[in-house]
């Protein structure tokens, strides 16, 4: 078994520049616009294949303009897309506003994203064959049960970012090995799980769903929860961030990664810390995510 598989969400991120993030019923103006390849699914392969780990991606595009750049673009990666299935949707769209401080709001139309799902015997396959597989929650859930089930039942490892946050029904919880959320999306997990939505040790608390829990903390770092163990926290790098877009997905990324390579799990958090960092650096999803290299080059 090597390798990573995602399966998830691809779009076209349409990246707004502005002076300020509009409140409820403002205009403003935009200082720049930007087209550019995203999706929590594509950001986390580009993010596994550009940290040296051989990346299969399984998704959906639509028959359109968009769905060739999407394809074009993780094949410049050096991702398989063979299991990238084209729809009478058209590609997920994302409409992002960015301000000089690299805060962001987004607006998804999921478009082909919706008809990720019916796996196939070639899909189940790749899945079966990879050290670890890669989730989120951008395509339909159930396409993300299954595809747990198919991997929990040869050993290979499931990781799930989940986000954007929804409950997360027991016949998947009891198929992960690695779930990652930031702490607000562990906070409302909690409360769906009735372990209380306080974020003090929330991590923790979600050990009971899942054996190893990891809470990004953003400019603080990321926690580290196992079973049986102490938590680690792992400091963030001290960066000028000018884009946010895409750091999270590439701290998954890059942290799949990093288990793959067999690393420990703390030193897999300072790799996955160390590219993030790198990302919110520049501006853009993919375009920001690192190479290997300067990976590395950060962590010395």
């Amino acid at each position: 078994m090597s390798g990573i598989v995602v399966v998830g969400s691809a779009n076209i991120d349409q990246v707004f520049r502005v002076e300020r993030i509009p409140s409820p019923g403002e205009t403003v103006l935009s200082q720049g616009l930007n087209t550019a390849l995203g999706g929590k699914g594509q950001n986390q392969a580009v993010a596994a294949a550009r940290a040296g780990v051989a990346t299969t991606f399984i998704g959906a595009v639509g028959d359109d303009g968009f769905g060739d750049m999407v394809r074009n673009g993780l094949a410049a990666d050096s991702i398989d897309v063979s299991h990238l299935k084209t729809t009478d949707k058209p590609t997920g769209t994302a409409l992002i506003a960015v301000d000089p401080t690299g805060e962001n709001t987004i607006i998804v139309e999921a478009g082909a994203n919706n008809d990720v799902a019916n796996l196939t015997s070639e899909d189940s396959a790749a899945i079966s064959a990879a050290s670890a597989l890669m989730m989120q929650l951008e395509i339909p859930l159930a396409t993300v049960i299954e595809s747990a089930r198919i991997a929990r039942a040869v050993g290979t490892r499931v990781i799930l970012n989940a986000a954007p946050i929804q409950a997360l029904p027991k016949e998947l919880l009891d198929n992960l090995d690695i779930l990652i959320v930031n702490e607000h999306e562990a906070a409302e997990l909690a409360r769906d799980n009735d372990l209380s939505a306080e974020l003090e040790g929330v991590g923790e608390r979600l050990l009971s769903l899942v054996s190893t829990v990891i809470v990004t903390l953003g400019s603080k770092g990321a926690a580290l929860h196992r079973v049986g163990s102490e938590p680690v926290v792992v400091p963030a790098h001290r960066v000028t961030a000018v884009d946010a877009t895409g750091a999270g997905d590439t701290f998954c990324g890059a942290f799949a990664a990093g288990v793959v390579e067999g690393m420990m799990m703390d030193d897999a958090l300072r790799f996955a810390g160390a590219a993030a960092s790198i990302s919110v650096e520049n501006h853009g999803a993919v375009p920001s995510i690192p190479l290997r290299a300067a990976i590395e080059t950060r962590l010395k």
